[in-house]
C-alpha cells in the first residue's frame, strides 16, 4: 500500500523504473506499481549510474567481474573497464544524495550499477562466481546503513513491500523529527 501523509517523502528509484529508456538496450524496465501506485504518494528522485556517468544510450551490455579488491565493472564484448568513471560518479553523486535527504531506494533487480544483491558476478575466466550488490548500490548501503532500500522484485511480495514502506515511514519520520501519525 501507498504511504498517505501530508507531507513529501522522498524516494530514490533506478530511472528505468519509472519508464525512462535508459537502460544499456534503449530500453526500459517500466514497474506499473511503483510509477502509478507508490508514485501518487511519495516523491521520486531518478537516477542512472550509467547514463549520469557519462555512458551513452545504447551501449554495451556490462557485468560485474571478481578481482583482488572489488568487482570491476567491464563491457561484455570489449572488455572495457568503466569502474574508475563509475567510483567517480558515485563519490560525487552520494555528496548530493545527502542533501536530498531520501527516506528510501529502489533499485533495479540484478543490475551491475544497481542490484542490491542479485547482481551476477563473473570469475576473469568468465564463469559465473556467485551474486552481490551492484556498485552503486553497495556505495549507498555503505554510506547510508540505516536507509531502506530494496528492488522492485522483491517488492511484489506483499510482506517485503509492507516491511519497506513501514521502514521508509519510519525513516522519514526520524528525519524529519515528525511525531505526526504515517498510516501505510
Amino acid at each position: 500500500m501507498p504511504i498517505k501523509n501530508d507531507r513529501h517523502i522522498k524516494l530514490g528509484i533506478s530511472s528505468c523504473l519509472l519508464g525512462n529508456n535508459v537502460r544499456y538496450d534503449g530500453g526500459h524496465k517500466l514497474d506499473h506499481y511503483l510509477r502509478d501506485t507508490l508514485g501518487r504518494s511519495v516523491e521520486w528522485m531518478l537516477v542512472c549510474p550509467e547514463v549520469e556517468a557519462g555512458l551513452t544510450m545504447p551501449r554495451e551490455a556490462m557485468q560485474l567481474v571478481l578481482s583482488p579488491g572489488t568487482p570491476r565493472l567491464v563491457t561484455i564484448e570489449t572488455g572495457i573497464d568503466h569502474t574508475e568513471l563509475m567510483r567517480l560518479w558515485v563519490q560525487k553523486k552520494l555528496v548530493g544524495l545527502e542533501q536530498q535527504k531520501l527516506s528510501g531506494f529502489v533499485f533495479k533487480a540484478r543490475s551491475p550499477c544497481c542490484g542490491v544483491r542479485d547482481a551476477q558476478l563473473f570469475s576473469l575466466s568468465g564463469g559465473t562466481a556467485g551474486q552481490g550488490a551492484g556498485l552503486f548500490a553497495a556505495a549507498v548501503v555503505q554510506r547510508f546503513p540505516d536507509l531502506p532500500v530494496q528492488d522492485e522484485d522483491r517488492l511484489r511480495d506483499p510482506a517485503i513491500r509492507e516491511n519497506f514502506l513501514e521502514r521508509v515511514s519510519a525513516y522519514w519520520r526520524q528525519l524529519h523529527c515528525y511525531s505526526g501519525k504515517l498510516t501505510v
